[in-house]
């Protein structure tokens, strides 16, 4: 967009690994708010007090257009203040305000069009997952093992725990979790890279698994690390969240799904394509999961560069003929 002659002013709020991710790939932003966990009362103050934080700063810059994938407070904010939105999100089950619709809505093409319904002015669909976006132009660099000192003859698998915090969450992926984590702990080769969402969730991990932490089983990286580079170097992903799962289906490494919410069409599509082994039950974790080295020698899979183009083609249309009308 930045090539086209548009510029942009970023907002990230301060949660799970946003701002270190933001920092590790040098991006210039303003911090704005934070996550107030999963209470529901909690999450209505924060939406307000989020929305009033973001507020000084809009008014300031004066945006043409609010882009965002999944902001709340700021499809509430562009409401009040008449900025068009633009909303691009892939999981159809997430709850959107009801009395605050964006202008524009930017999906996947598998998610059905009866899906859809929050949106004033256009909703456009994308081909592939949100993931070919950035995945499309990965370079394997920093070999991941080396950080763990897990050597080439071993097995090296990340885990993402479950999203506790999340209004989606279903408390059977964290029984799931808990026999993923017994299962590969008893594979005498096997070391695994635990990524938590949050420190009182890696606190917790590290309680529940003392000895496995210190043995050398279980790893929590002490920083920020790039997601791409250690899918890459990882023999196989198991996840209990969405974007991590579909990283890995995009890079073609071998991913299992815990994540027991509602099925978005995403995931459906990519099990129904063999990219993505959904987990249901605790047999499931005994029976399906494959814990095996990967040959990396293989290229990874071709992504589909028209994902980027079709959005960004669409967000300038927007800025240029849209707003215009």
């Amino acid at each position: 967009m930045e090539k086209r002659g548009f510029n942009f002013v970023l907002t990230a709020r301060d949660c799970s690994q946003t701002c270190g991710l933001a920092d590790l790939y040098n991006l210039s932003y303003t911090r704005l708010g934070r996550h107030y966990g999963k209470n529901k009362i909690l999450k209505v103050v924060g939406l307000i007090l989020r929305s009033l934080q973001l507020a000084p700063f809009i008014l300031r810059e004066k945006p043409d257009l609010a882009l965002s994938h999944g902001s709340r407070p700021q499809i509430l904010l562009s409401a009040i203040t008449g900025i068009p939105s633009v909303l691009i999100y892939d999981y159809e089950h997430v709850q959107l305000l009801p009395f605050a619709d964006p202008t524009y809505v930017i999906v996947p093409e598998v998610i059905p069009d009866s899906i859809i319904k929050h949106f004033k002015k256009r909703f456009i669909k994308y081909p592939g997952i949100k993931e070919d976006v950035y995945a499309s132009n990965f370079n394997p660099k920093n070999d991941m093992r080396k950080m763990f000192n897990i050597g080439d003859d071993e097995i090296m698998v990340t885990v993402r725990p479950p999203a506790t915090d999340a209004h989606y969450h279903n408390p059977e992926s964290e029984g799931l979790f808990s026999a993923v984590i017994e299962r590969l702990c008893e594979s005498p080769t096997t070391h695994t890279v635990i990524l938590p969402r949050n420190e009182k969730q890696a606190e917790l991990i590290k309680r529940t698994y003392p000895l496995f932490f210190k043995n050398g089983k279980l790893v929590i990286p002490s920083e920020v690390v790039d997601g791409l580079n250690l899918i890459w170097f990882s023999d196989l992903v198991i996840s209990g969240g969405g974007t991590m799962n579909r990283e890995a289906a995009a890079l073609g490494v071998t991913v299992y799904s815990i994540f027991r919410g509602k099925t978005g069409a995403v995931d459906r599509y990519l099990s129904e394509n063999g990219r993505l082994i959904m987990i249901e039950n605790e047999e499931d974790v005994k029976t399906k999961i494959i814990i095996m080295k990967r040959d990396r020698n293989i290229n990874m899979p071709s992504t589909n560069n028209a994902v980027l183009k079709k959005i960004v083609d669409e967000l300038a249309k927007i800025l240029t003929n849209d707003m215009s009308d």
